[in-house]
C-alpha cells in the first residue's frame, strides 16, 4: 500500500519565545527531522510540518510537548526533544517536569520511564533503592533531586557516600594518606555535584559541611537527621555495611541508595547486601525500590548494547 503524505500545521502562541522552543541556530528543528523522518518548516508564528502520515503525527505529539514545555518556561535542548519523541511514542502527554536547573541554564529532568519512576520514588518514600545498571543516570538523579531538596530547605545538607571498593584495587596500595586514598572512590559524586552546581558553591558547602562527600566506613556510629543521604554503588556494600548505613537514618531525612547488581567487586565469597534489599524491604512502607535497564541508559547508545551483550552471555550456559 502507498504511504499517505500529510502536512500539519502548529500555530505557536505568541507568549513562547522561539529560542526556548526551537534552540540556537533551529538545532531543536534539526533534532526533530533527525529522529522522526519529517520536514519542518518555520514560517512566522507557524510550524508546518510535512511527511508521510504517521510521522506527521509522531512529530505532531512530539512538538506538542515540546510547545507545552516552552510555554511554562523551560529552554529546550536535542536531548529535551529525543525525550520528547520517547514520551510520545510511550503515549505521554508531557514532558517530565524539571528537577533542577544547573548554573549554566541546563534543565535537569528525566529523560526515560525508569529515570521517571526513580525521581517519583524518591519524591514520595523516605527510603529508596535505585537498581539497574551503569549508564542509566542513577547518580546524578539522586544528586539533582538532593540538590533540589536542599534549595527547597526541605533538609539543611547532603551526605553522599560510596563503599571504598573498586575492580582489583585495594587501599593500601594506593599512594597517600587515607583522604587522598579514598577521594578516587568519591570522584563521581564530586562530578555530579560540579555539574549542578557553580565549583565555587560546591566548595563553600564542602567546607561549611552542609554538603559532606564520604567513604561507607566513615557512617558508623552517626546519626544523619534533617539529611538528603544518598549511597552511591550499593552493589559493593556487604550485609554488615548496608545495614549500619540503613540505620543512620534520623528525623527529618531522606534517603537513597543506588547499585548495579551486575558489577559486584566484593572479594569472591562475600555477598553484597544490595541482592537482599528487595526481599527484605519491599514490602515496608515508606521504602521503595525502583528499577532501571537497558533502555534507561542515557550515555553513548553502545552502552545500552554493551549491557545487553553482557545480560546475554550472563544468561548463556558455559563450559
Amino acid at each position: 500500500m502507498a504511504s499517505v503524505s500529510a502536512e500539519h500545521v502548529f500555530d505557536i502562541p505568541s507568549s513562547i519565545d522561539p529560542l526556548r522552543l526551537f534552540g540556537q541556530y533551529d538545532q531543536n528543528v534539526t533534532a526533530l527531522e533527525s529522529l522522526v523522518p519529517v520536514v519542518v518548516r518555520l514560517d512566522g508564528s507557524r510550524v508546518l510540518v510535512s511527511g508521510e502520515q504517521a510521522a506527521v503525527a509522531r512529530a505532531g505529539r512530539a512538538l506538542d510537548q515540546m510547545i507545552v514545555a516552552a510555554g511554562a518556561g523551560s529552554v529546550l535542548t536535542p536531548d529535551d526533544v529525543a525525550l520528547a519523541v520517547r514520551q510520545a511514542d510511550d503515549g505521554a502527554r508531557v514532558l517530565p517536569p524539571t528537577i533542577h536547573t544547573t548554573h549554566r541554564g541546563r534543565e535537569i529532568r528525566p529523560r526515560t520511564r525508569g529515570q521517571s519512576a526513580l525521581v517519583e520514588a524518591i519524591d514520595r518514600a523516605t527510603l529508596t533503592f535505585g537498581i539497574g545498571p551503569a549508564g542509566t543516570g542513577k547518580t546524578f538523579l539522586a544528586v539533582a533531586m538532593a540538590v533540589r531538596a536542599m534549595r527547597a530547605r526541605t533538609v539543611s545538607r547532603i551526605v553522599l557516600s560510596r563503599p571504598a571498593v573498586e575492580a582489583g584495587e585495594k587501599l593500601g596500595f594506593l599512594p597517600g594518606d587515607l583522604r587522598e586514598k579514598v577521594d578516587p572512590f568519591l570522584r563521581p559524586l564530586y562530578d555530579a555535584l560540579r555539574e549542578l552546581l557553580d565549583e565555587n558553591v560546591v566548595q563553600r558547602q564542602l567546607e561549611r559541611e552542609t554538603i559532606e562527600v564520604a567513604p561507607i566506613a566513615y557512617m558508623r556510629g552517626r546519626t544523619l537527621s534533617d539529611a538528603f543521604v544518598i549511597l552511591d554503588e550499593a552493589q559493593n556494600a556487604t550485609h554488615e555495611q548496608l545495614k549500619m548505613f540503613l540505620t543512620r537514618l534520623g528525623n527529618g531525612s531522606k534517603m537513597v541508595v543506588n547499585g548495579d547488581i551486575t558489577q559486584i567487586d566484593l572479594p569472591r565469597g562475600v555477598r553484597s547486601g544490595l541482592l537482599e534489599a528487595p526481599r527484605l524491604f519491599g514490602a515496608i512502607p515508606g521504602i521503595e525500590i525502583a528499577y532501571l535497564d537497558e533502555t534507561d541508559v542515557v550515555r553513548h547508545p553502545l552502552v545500552s548494547e554493551i549491557v545487553r551483550a553482557y545480560a546475554r552471555y550472563t544468561d548463556e550456559p558455559h563450559p
